[in-house]
């Protein structure tokens, strides 16, 4: 291990040079990711795929994935394009609950196409009146036969109208608790599946999808969908903090770079102590936000069965503190870096949403804090 990279061995170090080197070939340019999201989405699945990337976003025996990988990847990704980050992403976070309790003939029938980017997988967890709590989801699952009718609305859904498979929580029990909900595999052309598109600040395939009776399978076992929603959830928590670190870095290095060629007063911006002191504060969050990522990724690996506190810890530091990085190379740009197009404007709009999904900032303290009392009975 290096003393740069002390969480990461050899394979994680050569998949961050080869999503470097990905970026630099295929990402540079951002322009189509602001005219055209969807289609951009299925070009940069497949062009993961194409790289061997994206099989690091599921787990053995059909892809690569470890925590360590992810957040690997979700940084370099980031670095270039908060699309291509979510494209990866996604693939993961919609596969891995089937990865987890899916029956050998379910992970053997979607799984390698997740990894060869033939398929493209979405999430649907969040509804209108449930977000952070999930205990107040109102879409229904009833039985009928072998498969289950899903009845409701999910909203704010990553790849909506994109993708080909959806794992979907329902209500399958009585009540309003967690224990009565189950976790589904939905075929994005099963019948009474409608799609709503959604407009995001930043450019994004998000939409709302509605359920009619639209036959579902059930996901591993009847009223476990809440703790194979936690689980998933808790996997990638970290990665979002990674995701994070990614525009951060960016934002870093686009503010050394504009201080340095920018001149008030006679003299680059960088001369000035003002300057020096933002830029050092910059450096020193980013370095700590990869720390905690990093950590809470190496844990898992580890053998570490669950790890809610330090994922909780990553990102809520991490993405706190990407807001705050990012916001300071914008106010280093100036007037240029309100510029539509700029950089520092597409990562202002681009590091917001980090806050919220997966976990808002406000839920991630209220599990550091739970955790931090149990253990201290």
């Amino acid at each position: 291990m290096t003393p740069r990279e002390p969480f990461f061995d050899e394979p994680h170090r050569a998949l961050a040079s080869l999503v470097r080197a990905f970026g630099d070939k295929y990402l540079r340019a951002s322009g189509p990711d602001e005219t055209d999201p969807d289609g951009r989405t299925r070009e940069l699945v497949r062009r993961l795929a194409d790289a061997h990337i994206l099989e690091w976003a599921v787990p053995p025996p059909y892809g690569s994935m470890d925590l360590r990988g992810l957040v690997a990847v979700r940084e370099g990704l980031a670095y270039f394009s908060s699309l291509a980050d979510t494209a990866f992403a996604m693939q993961g976070l919609g596969s891995y609950p089937l990865s987890k309790a899916g029956s050998d003939v379910q992970r053997n029938r979607w799984l390698p196409e997740v990894a060869r980017g033939s398929v493209i997988c979405g999430f649907a967890v969040t509804e209108p009146e449930a977000g952070s709590d999930l205990a107040a989801i109102r879409t229904r699952a009833t039985r009928e036969g072998s498969i289950f009718r899903l009845r409701g609305v999910k909203t704010f859904i990553s790849n909506a109208g994109l993708a080909g498979l959806y794992t979907v929580l329902a209500r399958t029990g009585e009540g309003d608790g967690h224990d009565g909900l189950s976790m589904f595999l939905v075929d994005a052309d099963a019948p009474g599946l409608g799609i709503k598109p959604l407009e995001a600040m930043a450019p994004h395939p998000l939409g709302e999808i509605r359920f009619e009776e639209t036959p579902a399978v059930l996901l591993g076992e009847e009223g476990k969908g809440y703790n194979l929603a936690l689980a998933t959830l808790e996997t990638f928590r970290a990665s979002v903090g990674a995701a994070a670190c990614g525009l951060a870095a960016r934002a870093l290095d686009e503010a050394l770079r504009w201080t340095q060629v920018r001149r008030q007063f006679g003299r680059p911006l960088s001369e000035f102590q003002a300057t020096q002191m933002a830029l050092a504060e910059m450096h020193v969050e980013l370095e700590a936000a990869r720390a905690l990522v990093r950590h809470a990724a190496w844990l898992r690996d580890q053998g570490e069965p669950r790890i809610p506190k330090e994922a909780a810890a990553a990102k809520l530091y991490a993405t706190e503190a990407a807001q705050r990085v990012v916001d300071r190379a914008l106010q280093l740009h100036g007037g240029q870096g309100l510029m539509r197009g700029s950089t520092p404007e597409r990562l202002y709009r681009e590091v917001r949403a980090l806050r919220i999904y997966e976990g808002t900032s406000e839920i991630q303290k209220l599990v550091i804090a739970r955790h931090l009392l149990k253990e201290s009975r």
